[in-house]
């Protein structure tokens, strides 16, 4: 359970985070994590809203201290008593160091990545997300030129930790962010020169 407000949380990423893409990623981890509190969760509402909170908020203060990340909104969460959310986002890096001491922590680290290397593939393809195929995703994971950014060893270390197979998480982050195509801008190269 969660005492922060979806659309305060919100609101603070917006003043942290300027760039579209940016908010834009960080929709689609909390569309991910939503999903995956009911997938790999409990399920109950408390849960979804403090996971998607969690995947909302993880990059939020990336883009103005990068050096410093994720250290602000980590203190800011804990400012308000949210330890929950706030532990899974100084987790959400295996180089930090950090246990995983639940399924929070494990799924925000399996969505985070991921869900960045997905929402890449979908530029790349005239129908986007439509009909995007892990078999895809799993091609463009092995070629690391291809959204170079994305940490290839932090994608199959929360895969491993939800101790589920990489083809059937990636179908799972695309089922769970097809539904949400256009406000994310996944619906493809032929919707973007239309």
């Amino acid at each position: 359970m969660t005492s922060l407000d979806r659309e305060a949380a919100w609101q603070h990423l917006c003043e942290w985070t300027q760039t579209d893409s940016l908010r834009r990623h960080a929709r689609a981890v909390e569309i991910a994590m939503r999903a995956a509190a009911v997938h790999y969760g409990s399920g109950d509402a408390g849960e979804i809203e403090k996971w998607g909170i969690a995947g909302m908020l993880h990059d939020a203060d990336y883009e103005a201290w990068p050096e410093d990340h994720p250290n602000r909104i980590v203190d800011w969460l804990q400012q308000r008593g949210e330890h929950d959310i706030a532990y899974a986002i100084s987790a959400h890096y295996t180089k930090w160091g950090k246990e995983y001491n639940n399924l929070l922590d494990k799924a925000l680290l399996a969505c985070d990545e991921l869900t960045g290397l997905i929402m890449a593939c979908c530029l790349l393809r005239p129908d986007g997300v439509a009909s995007l195929k892990p078999k895809s995703v799993k091609k463009k994971l092995k070629d690391k030129r291809f959204a170079a950014g994305v940490d290839r060893m932090e994608v199959s270390a929360g895969v491993e930790m939800l101790d589920t197979e990489i083809g059937d998480h990636i179908q799972f982050l695309i089922d769970a962010l097809q539904p949400h195509a256009e406000e994310l801008g996944l619906l493809g190269s032929s919707a973007a020169s239309a």
